[in-house]
């Protein structure tokens, strides 16, 4: 099924509903060339086609090319920052780049951390984006983290006041490591810390 059929699918389904999609060089097995080949071509498709924005991984090779495509084909760009190096390269990419928006989101993850260090990681990535430039500063963030870390970072994003986000991509367990059912528990439970 194509990116076309599948988001006018998506918004058939859930009218009014924001449809984001990832560009994550894992999805074209680390080929940088193929993946901005294949984002260009969105600027092809009909507007009811194309996602509303897409996730571009900062870390990934040809990430700024990524933003510009996307930028020309209409499609807003959530910004996928995973180290504080990371907050570096897209405050002086975005400039170097020529990139006419900022991000629409800016998406803080921290994947491969231990429980315990999660916070911190995060902590330091949301301060290195605090003392920016000007133009990320003010842009939304939204807080997640994956295995270990998901269910701290959950807490610290209700804790501060951010979005989250929840699914079997982040975590296949609940707070207590039980194995979890599904996406539903997994909403479930992520609302209950929320509401902690």
């Amino acid at each position: 099924m194509t990116l076309a059929i599948r988001v006018a699918a998506v918004r058939a389904a859930c009218p009014g509903t924001p449809v984001g999609v990832s560009t994550g060089l894992w999805i074209t097995r680390g080929d940088a060339a193929a993946r901005q080949a294949a984002v260009a071509d969105w600027a092809g498709l009909a507007a009811g086609a194309r996602p509303g924005f897409a996730s571009v991984n900062v870390s990934e090779e040809g990430w700024a090319a990524v933003a510009r495509s996307l930028g020309a084909a209409g499609i807003a760009v959530e910004a996928g920052v995973w180290s504080v190096a990371d907050v570096h390269a897209l405050a002086r990419g975005w400039g170097e780049a020529g990139l006419a928006q900022p991000p629409l989101r800016i998406l803080v993850e921290v994947a491969g951390e231990p429980a315990d260090a999660a916070p911190r990681v995060a902590g330091d990535i949301l301060r290195a984006l605090d003392d920016s430039v000007p133009q990320l500063r003010e842009v939304p963030r939204l807080l997640h983290g994956e295995g270990e870390g998901c269910w701290p970072l959950v807490a610290q994003a209700a804790r501060q006041g951010l979005p989250t986000r929840i699914g079997l991509e982040d975590t296949t367990a609940g707070p207590d490591g039980r194995p979890v059912s599904g996406n539903a528990e997994l909403v479930r439970l992520a609302l209950e810390v929320l509401s902690a």
